[in-house]
């Protein structure tokens, strides 16, 4: 199983438009972060999380010809803008694209992408074939996927579990039973906003405390903002299993 890290930043990006911060104006590439999301791929299949505003530019730049689902975590702008452009895959594909979502995600997209499901269709609009989950564990065929309950400060979220990797972003709270879920992972992938702490995501000390706690052979670090600070300066204060994740980045984890 791959999984290849679209984008790493958060609601904004890196760089922020009009910012003139050290971050925002850094060449370095490990610097620049398209909208939160990420491809994994499992048993010839290949299955996105979340699609952003950049998820056309995501999709190019990784050169994905073939998609098989979208999981949704949750139904904030920054993981759902994209969704229109799953109409080059209708096409290409000749099939409806599958969508995994909570019925709240789910009102959401029917709110924010109206005539997708209007009666009479305007000729070209994405087809979705939607499934509804929860916190029930479910298959993508014959893949198993374990949903992660986790909180956004008051907005119940979804993170997945699959095999040996478990993917949690836009959380700043999980409780006992769903951090269970997280034990005895190769990869965990978890948001870290910035140093400060913040109202509704995990700080980096904080994600640091949640990677401490369930002990995964690895970790990465995602949903990154300019305040977070340079990639390079970060990274060289992490520990050694943990990583700050960046646009681009593959990771190779054991089924």
């Amino acid at each position: 199983m791959k999984i290849t890290f679209l984008g790493t930043g958060t609601s904004q990006g890196v760089p922020v438009i009009a910012c003139p911060c050290a971050v925002c104006a850094s060449d370095d590439p490990h610097d620049k972060r398209l909208r939160c999301s990420a491809l994994i791929q499992v048993d010839g299949k290949n299955i996105v999380i979340d699609s952003g505003p950049d998820f056309r530019q995501q999709m190019l730049r990784a050169r994905i010809t073939s998609l098989d689902a979208i999981l949704f975590t949750h139904g904030h702008k920054d993981h759902t803008a994209g969704l229109d452009d799953v109409r080059a895959y209708n096409y290409v594909l000749q099939r409806p694209m599958d969508i995994y979502a909570e019925e709240r995600v789910q009102k959401v997209l029917r709110d924010e992408f109206a005539y997708v499901f209007a009666e009479t269709k305007y000729p070209g609009v994405p087809e979705l074939n939607i499934h509804t989950i929860d916190e029930t564990p479910f298959a993508i065929d014959h893949l198993q996927v374990t949903p992660i309950r986790a909180m956004h400060m008051n907005l119940p979220i979804l993170g997945f579990r699959i095999g040996q990797l478990a993917y949690l972003t836009d959380a700043n709270s999980i409780v006992e039973k769903e951090k269970n879920k997280l034990r005895g992972l190769d990869c965990l992938v978890v948001n870290g906003l910035r140093k400060k702490h913040h109202i509704s995501h995990f700080s980096l000390k904080e994600a640091l405390a949640l990677i401490d706690d369930v002990k995964p052979a690895q970790a990465y670090i995602t949903h990154i903002s300019h305040q977070m600070g340079l990639h390079r300066q970060v990274q060289a204060k992490l520990p050694p299993n943990v990583f700050l994740a960046y646009d681009g980045m593959e990771v190779c984890i054991p089924l």
